[in-house]
């Protein structure tokens, strides 16, 4: 048996660490302002060795700019030279495979080995929105899912492999595809067809154990992988001290509480005291969306991060980060970044 010291030893925290952003808009930006902020961000994580960098897809709400996620990516792309920039994700239900193919396809030819496409089965909006972008009404997208990333897969593929409608200029790129997911349906999927997995416990951890472990022990080596490759999507604010961090995650939290009441607003400061704002059930709900988070000076994430790692082993951490003030959010990811390296 090895000693808990010589386990510790064994623990892997020297791993690729990348980014997810959902693009808030912050209190007193403009839409003009939060896309430079995002790709402000992308410039900077790019320099601190950043793996890669991916943007979300939402709708119909006034407080995010992750709409027409593609046209983000290109952006992004546009203004970095080596980061990867993908989907986190592309949302299926939503979109013809067939216009995925052809969007991804142009841009990994003007970016070649630079773009990701990550893929979910949620529609990222509320239900009748979903029905305004869904395009048939005929079959229910959400439960195509499967179907759709097998077509998405053929057309990214080799000539060979096409059938009778090709996306040509996808043709060939290859992109790589990833499954995203918050429950142990998407690990299974993800597991049967041997694609990476990304699951999101910066908002839905309740099933995180359950689905990583579903995933590891279902994965079917394939084409694309020869072993399960599990990216984990978790919540990080990082500061110069545990009592800044403290204060920082407080516009976390009220990002969140945002979501437990329906309301819009942008993102806020921080405040000194949550409890002036929430009530014990907003409290406990913020609370359980936000349970996979790493907060606080570099030492204290050091140990968040090892004692994550020593219970799940991940092959990669994708950080969302909402923190106000944008030198700061730069500081957090910057120490994040210097703890898996050092």
């Amino acid at each position: 048996m090895f000693s808990q010291k010589e386990t510790r030893k064994m623990v892997n925290i020297h791993i690729p660490v990348s980014v997810l952003n959902l693009g808030p808009i912050r209190q007193g930006e403009s839409i003009k302002d939060a896309i430079r902020s995002m790709v402000d961000l992308a410039q900077a994580t790019e320099k601190m060795g950043y793996e890669r960098y991916w943007i979300a897809e939402h709708h119909n709400t006034s407080t995010l700019i992750s709409s027409a996620t593609s046209i983000l990516i290109k952006h992004v792309l546009e203004h970095t030279e080596k980061i990867r920039v993908g989907a986190g994700g592309v949302m299926l239900p939503n979109h013809a495979p067939l216009v995925v193919a052809e969007q991804f396809g142009t841009m990994a030819n003007i970016y070649p080995n630079r773009l990701d496409l990550g893929l979910g089965r949620a529609p990222g909006t509320d239900m009748l929105t979903a029905s305004a972008l869904r395009r048939s009404h005929d079959e229910d997208s959400v439960y195509s899912f499967p179907k759709d990333i097998r077509e998405l897969l053929q057309y990214f593929g080799s000539e060979k492999v096409q059938g009778h409608v090709k996306a040509n200029i996808a043709m060939n790129t290859n992109v790589p595809i990833y499954i995203l997911g918050s429950s142990p349906n998407s690990a299974y999927l993800a597991a049967e067809l041997g694609l990476p997995y990304a699951f999101a416990s910066h908002f839905a951890p309740r099933y995180m154990e359950e689905a990583i472990s579903i995933y590891r022990k279902e994965f079917k080596p394939s084409n694309y992988l020869d072993s399960p490759y599990m990216i984990v999507c978790l919540n990080v604010i990082a500061a110069d001290s545990d009592k800044e961090a403290k204060r920082e995650v407080t516009t976390m939290q009220q990002f969140f509480l945002n979501i437990v009441r329906g309301t819009e607003n942008p993102l806020l400061p921080p405040v000194n005291n949550m409890d002036e704002i929430w009530s014990h059930e907003e409290k406990a709900a913020v609370s359980s969306m936000t349970s996979v988070t790493f907060s606080g000076d570099k030492d204290s994430v050091r140990k968040q991060l090892t004692n994550f790692q020593e219970k799940f082993n991940v092959d990669e951490i994708m950080a969302v980060t909402y923190i106000y003030d944008e030198e700061k959010q730069k500081r957090s990811y910057k120490i994040f970044k210097e703890i898996v390296e050092k």
